[in-house]
């Protein structure tokens, strides 16, 4: 087998076809989701929101070409959201124009109005459905409740669902299931079992940059780099909600509409744009212009004694 049929190189272009898609992923993640594909398995991926579970979907769905089916999950998620649904005044409507007919023609046999053309489709059956490639995003799958989780079973594991009037329906084109979760509840062993499993944590350093560069190319380096380094001391700190990407993101873009070419050395002016990166009351009210500075210049508080204060130097 020559290098550029082996499964390394498949890899390596599938990580560059995800980069030219605005997605920049190491070599495990797609390794992961080369292998997800390869074997036609459900990938889940699991982190905290804002890490970009969500959009590594998206990119694969645009790096491929393929048609992108979402199933947003909730609490309280029924089989008429998540499947398909009868459409019931069509079918009334069938029944009634039957009746009416002035040929006294017989009525529509139940089995007529029980047909495939009678089904609506919603986003998994509409996934399965496809006749070309296609990329089903159940995002957030942790907020549906367990008695969904166990619906999706039948569809995770051999790409069908069974109507009990019609019987199953299964996928002439199988599609790449992506499944992610924030970790608000524990998911099933079953559910588990049957999915390739990769922990996206947040960025390094490096990769935050290089992502924060590739999105917001007009952006001056310096504010670039000097901003990402805030992020990343903010996130040790003891946050209800830490800052993802995309806070990243948003944070940098004011940044320059601001027409900042550096982290402002003013700290009114950082405490003004937080609204970007601290989106509860607690977090904003924690990081006053004192901490601010520290964190600006690489150093966080390991905390207060009683008999004074001390304080390490923490290198960004």
């Amino acid at each position: 087998m020559s290098e550029s049929e082996s499964p390394a190189a498949d890899a390596r272009l599938l990580r560059q076809r995800l980069h030219l898609a605005g997605y920049l992923a190491d070599d495990e993640i797609a390794t992961t989701v080369w292998l997800a594909e390869a074997l036609q398995r459900p990938l889940l991926l699991e982190g905290d929101a804002g890490v970009g579970k969500t959009a590594l979907a998206l990119a694969l769905a645009r790096s491929q070409n393929a048609t992108l089916v979402r199933l947003q999950c909730f609490e309280g998620l029924d089989l008429a959201q998540a499947a398909y649904e009868w459409n019931y005044g069509r079918q009334l409507m069938a029944i009634r124009l039957s009746e009416a007919s002035p040929d006294g023609r017989k009525a529509v046999a139940e089995s007529d109005v029980f047909s495939r053309e009678y089904l609506l489709e919603r986003p998994l059956l509409r996934a399965i459905s496809q006749t070309g490639p296609c990329v089903l995003l159940i995002d957030e799958i942790d907020r549906a409740d367990e008695a969904f989780e166990a619906y999706l079973l039948e569809v995770l594991a051999d790409y069908q669902i069974t109507v009990p009037e019609i019987g199953t329906l299964r996928a002439s084109h199988i599609p790449q299931v992506i499944l992610t979760s924030n970790g608000t509840r524990e998911l099933s062993d079953a559910l588990r079992r049957r999915c390739l499993y990769h922990y996206l944590d947040y960025p390094t350093l490096a990769r935050e940059i290089a992502i924060v560069k590739a999105v917001l190319p007009q952006a001056d380096s310096r504010l670039v780099e000097e901003a990402v380094q805030f992020v990343q001391s903010l996130r040790r700190e003891d946050l209800i909600k830490i800052p993802g990407i995309a806070e990243t993101l948003d944070w940098v873009s004011a940044l320059f509409k601001l027409q900042h070419n550096m982290l402002p050395e003013d700290m009114s002016a950082v405490l003004g744009t937080l609204g970007c990166l601290l989106k509860t009351r607690e977090d904003r009210f924690a990081m006053g212009p004192d901490r601010l500075r520290q964190l600006v210049e690489g150093r966080k508080a390991v905390g207060v004694a009683e008999k004074g204060a001390a304080q390490a130097q923490v290198a960004v």
